[in-house]
Parts: C-alpha cells; sequence; structure tokens
C-alpha cells in the first residue's frame, strides 16, 4: 500500500482548545474522594499544630485521585502501587534535600524524576491525572529545608495519609461492588446505541469499538463470575452482537438496558449457563486481552523521556537564572505538557496558561480569607481540591483554575507568604516552563511513533488471522474464539491510538495511512463475521 508523508510542519490548533465539555459521569467521586482523604489528616495536624507537616499528608491523600474507572479488585492493587509509588518518589526527593541545596542539581534531579515519572505513568496506563500529580509532590519536596533525622517521619506522615485514601477509594465497594463494570458496560451500550443511529458519522465505529472493548476488559478484570457479572457479560455480548449489525439494532433499547443493566427483566435468561459461584469469567467469554508487560512498553516511551527530562531541566534552570524563588513551578508546568505527541502539548500548553493566570486571580481574591487563620487555611484548600475535581473533566483549564490557588495556598501552611511576591513567581513560572517545555518538545521529536504505527498493524493482522483460523477450527472451543475476538479487538484499539499519536507528531517520517485503514477494515469485518456466524448463547439469553 502507498505510504502518506505527513507535511513537514502543522498548523497548531486554536479553536476548541478551550472549549468546556461535558462533565465525566463520575465527576464528582475523585472530587469528594479526595476531600475525604484530605480532610482527617490536614485537620489531625491542625489540632496538633502542626500544618507544616501538610505538605507531606497531601502527598499520600492526593493519591486518592486514581484509579476510580478500575473495578475494586484492580483498584486494590493500582491504589496500592500508587502509594508506593508517592512515597518512593518523595523518599528520592527529601533525601536529595537533606544533601544540598544547591538549586541546579535539584532541579536536575527533579527533572529526571518527572521524567521517570512520566514513563512509568504511560508504560503502566495509569489513566489521569498521570504523572503530574507525582511530580508536583516531589518537585516541591526538592525545594523544602530538610535533614537526614527528619526524613523517616516525613515518609511516615505520606504513608499514613496514603493508606487512608486507599481504604477512602475502596470504600464504596461495599456499597455498590458492581459499579466500575456496571458504568463501563452502560458506557459501551450508548456507544453501540450512538453507531447504530449513525453508523456512517466518522469515528463512531472505532468509538463504539474502543467502548466494548474497555467494558470487557473492566469486567474481566473484576473477580469472580457472580451473577451480576454475568448479566453484564451478556449485555456485553449483546453490545457485540449490535455492534456487528447495526442496522439491525435497537437504539433505544440498547439505552434502555445501559440505564437498567440489573433490572429484573434483564436478569430472566441473561446469564450464561450455570456454574460454580466463584468460577472465574474467563472460562465463558474468554480472557482479557493480553497486556505486554511493563518493560517491553518503556522502550517505544525513550523519546517522552528525553523530552520530559530535558524540557523540564531546561524549564527549572532559566526559571533559577531569572531569578525565580521557586524555579519547581516551572519544572512542573513544563511536566504537565507532554502529551502522546506534539498537537496534544500544544492544546494543553494553552490550556495551561490560560488556566493559571485565572487561577492567580482567584489566589489574589482568596488569600485575604486564606489569612484569617489556619482554620480558614484548610478549608479553602479543601474547598479548592473538590472544585479542581469536579472541573478538570471539562477541561483541563478549568481544573487549573482551582489547582492554581491550591497550590499556592500549599506553600502557606509553614507560613504566611507575600501574595504579589507569590503571584510575580507563579506568572513567571508559569510563561517560562510553558515556553521551554513546548520548544523542547518541538525539538525532540518522536521518530518512534512511524515504528509502532507498522508494529501495530503487524499485530493486527496475526490476530486477525488467529480469529479466522480459530473460527474456521470445528474443534475450537467457544472461549477460544472469544478469546480471539479480544485479543483482534485490543489490537484494533492500540492500532487507532498509535495512528492518531503518530498522525499528532511533527517531523515524522512517512506513515502507512491506507495500509492502516484497509487493516483496520478488514479487522472490523472479521470481528463482525465471527460474532454473525457463530453467536454467542449469552446474546440470545439476553435478547430474551
Amino acid at each position: 500500500m502507498r505510504s502518506v508523508r505527513p507535511p513537514r510542519t502543522r498548523r497548531l490548533p486554536l479553536s476548541g482548545v478551550l472549549r468546556v465539555n461535558r462533565p465525566s459521569e463520575i465527576w464528582f467521586k475523585p472530587a469528594l474522594s479526595v476531600v475525604v482523604a484530605t480532610a482527617p489528616p490536614n485537620l489531625t495536624l491542625l489540632a496538633l499544630d502542626r500544618l507544616d507537616l501538610a505538605m507531606y499528608a497531601m502527598a499520600g491523600s492526593l493519591c486518592a485521585l486514581y484509579a476510580h474507572h478500575l473495578p475494586y479488585a484492580a483498584r486494590a492493587l493500582t491504589l496500592a502501587r500508587v502509594v508506593l509509588g508517592m512515597v518512593a518518589g518523595l523518599a528520592v526527593a527529601l533525601v536529595t534535600a537533606s544533601l544540598t541545596t544547591n538549586a541546579a542539581v535539584l532541579v536536575t534531579v527533579g527533572a529526571l524524576l518527572a521524567a521517570a515519572q512520566k514513563v512509568l505513568c504511560d508504560a503502566s496506563r495509569i489513566g489521569p491525572p498521570a504523572n503530574v500529580i507525582f511530580t508536583f509532590v516531589t518537585s516541591a519536596a526538592l525545594f523544602v529545608p530538610q535533614s537526614p533525622a527528619q526524613v523517616p517521619g516525613h515518609l511516615a506522615v505520606a504513608a499514613v495519609a496514603g493508606a487512608w485514601a486507599w481504604l477512602v477509594c475502596m470504600a464504596p465497594g461495599l456499597p455498590r461492588p458492581y459499579g466500575p463494570e456496571r458504568r463501563a458496560t452502560a458506557q459501551a451500550l450508548n456507544a453501540v446505541a450512538s453507531h447504530a443511529e449513525a453508523p456512517e458519522r466518522p469515528g463512531s465505529r472505532t468509538a463504539a469499538a474502543t467502548a466494548v472493548h474497555t467494558a470487557w476488559q473492566t469486567l474481566l478484570t473484576a473477580g469472580p463470575r457472580t451473577q451480576p457479572r454475568r448479566v453484564l457479560a451478556a449485555l456485553l455480548v449483546r453490545a457485540d452482537v449490535a455492534l456487528a449489525a447495526p442496522a439491525e439494532a435497537d437504539p433505544d433499547r440498547l439505552r434502555a438496558l445501559a440505564r437498567r443493566p440489573f433490572a429484573a427483566t434483564h436478569l430472566r435468561g441473561a446469564a450464561a449457563p450455570a456454574q460454580t459461584a466463584d468460577a472465574p469469567l474467563d472460562a465463558e467469554y474468554g480472557r482479557p486481552g493480553r497486556r505486554p508487560p511493563l518493560w517491553s512498553a518503556l522502550g517505544p516511551l525513550t523519546p517522552l523521556a528525553v523530552r520530559t527530562a530535558l524540557g523540564c531541566a531546561l524549564a527549572g534552570h532559566a526559571s533559577l537564572a531569572l531569578g525565580v524563588g521557586r524555579p519547581y513551578w516551572a519544572l512542573v508546568t513544563a511536566a504537565s505538557l507532554y502529551q502522546a505527541n506534539l498537537t496534544l502539548t500544544w492544546s494543553r500548553g494553552v490550556q495551561r496558561v490560560v488556566g493559571n493566570i485565572a487561577g492567580v486571580l482567584a489566589f489574589a481574591a482568596l488569600v485575604p480569607l486564606a489569612h484569617l487563620g489556619p482554620a480558614a487555611l484548610v478549608l479553602c484548600c479543601l474547598a479548592l481540591a473538590f472544585g479542581a475535581e469536579a472541573l478538570i473533566s471539562r477541561n483541563y483549564w478549568l481544573g487549573t483554575v482551582c489547582v492554581t490557588p491550591m497550590a499556592l495556598l500549599v506553600t502557606e501552611f509553614v507560613r504566611f507568604s507575600d501574595p504579589g511576591e507569590l503571584i510575580t513567581d507563579r506568572l513567571s513560572d508559569t510563561l517560562v516552563g510553558a515556553l521551554v517545555g513546548f520548544l523542547t518538545a518541538v525539538v525532540v521529536t518522536n521518530r518512534r511513533a512511524g515504528d509502532r504505527v507498522t508494529h501495530s498493524v503487524a499485530v493486527v493482522e496475526r490476530a486477525r488471522a488467529h480469529t479466522l483460523r480459530t473460527a474456521a477450527d470445528p474443534a475450537a472451543t467457544p472461549g477460544a474464539l472469544r478469546a480471539a475476538r479480544r485479543d483482534l479487538a485490543a489490537a484494533l484499539v492500540e492500532l487507532r491510538a498509535v495512528s492518531d499519536t503518530a498522525s499528532g507528531e511533527w517531523w515524522q517520517r512517512a506513515l502507512p495511512s491506507e495500509r492502516v485503514t484497509h487493516v483496520e477494515h478488514a479487522g472490523h469485518r472479521t470481528l463482525a463475521a465471527t460474532v454473525r456466524r457463530h453467536g454467542f448463547q449469552a446474546a440470545e439469553g439476553a435478547q430474551a
């Protein structure tokens, strides 16, 4: 197939960058979680007159922002890793701060930590807020005066707060143990319904296929095959069938199922054939799509690691050269810019600058209230933490309007500072970090993005061939066919993701655009054909 070489330069978008979107379906969960995770530690420190330790407590409390989309079995392990990663990064920062006060060394260590956090978060696909929170905490800790004897106590405060954050995020599993997989199933049904209404709309099928794949991955990592999960699996099979034949699907019925997946009328006949209550879902509906080991995902991220390390280091050193007192703000600004490609990095830069400018204005309005006393300061930070998480899903810049004054107020826990100086430093570091960070992204190009497209095309072709062989094999079990389909669906989702990433990168080698389109169409046709030819018993039950 003919390759199409992208233009050497691209227009950077401005329209739509600041558009306010619909909020996330569960926007209130991380917003409430971070408040509940932050309030008890901070109020306890307030009562003990030790607000100087609040920064370390917040390091652990902010772990409550992660993993809300995961089922509780996976969430428990992911959150534990987040807490351990936060404490480990904080340990490196505090030990470094206790050994040297050389600002240039501290900036360099902060940049290296930011690069490591960026790569590990991207490779593990931990999801928002990804590396930014880790970098914010460790970069700030580098510039807090420290002695070696203080480090263990400060890490203990962070670890205790992190353990509390883990409990806060796991607590909703007691009253609603199937919440994450139910929401993922509902999103899949709604996406397929939208595709069935307008199958010719660009991106409609890709969005629906991605939602269905995500829902399967969520369900198959959720734990034992209980009756409610068997119902959700049957509904996902129905979504598979509707995606294969959108002309025959009933969008209204799909949306009704999405609204009330556990309604009594849906339970009748929707479950798979009876097995023991604790049998795994894999036996009947296949296993989750295979994920490569973490170490294998690190190699393709090398350009992003170099981009992040160099950009953060240059931003921090530029801030030092300008005489700004808190160069870590420039470092964090640069780290927050770096997205999957240059186009997205540009958009994030615009959002960051606009949000920070509005945020310092909000800080100027709030600081008289916050300076009424320590209690007022803590309450202001709690309110801003809620606002940040409530708004950030609508657009990053809106969340930053609350994050910026909260970050400024956190510096006030030790002692009140001159608001004018804080505002000047923050604006200077924002502009320096955004400018230097973006220019570094332009210079350090991700040439491997095109290689990942070629590799992903080959993976899809192999997965499609395996699915066709399995479908044609009379000895193949239904579970084997479903496992093959899961792998093919995962490969198609990955191909679309890496293709979109490569198309937004500058100075890219020729991309096999026509081959990607051909392979995607063939893969989706294979998925549809195997569903329609073989069918799933669970789908028949779900139709009842």
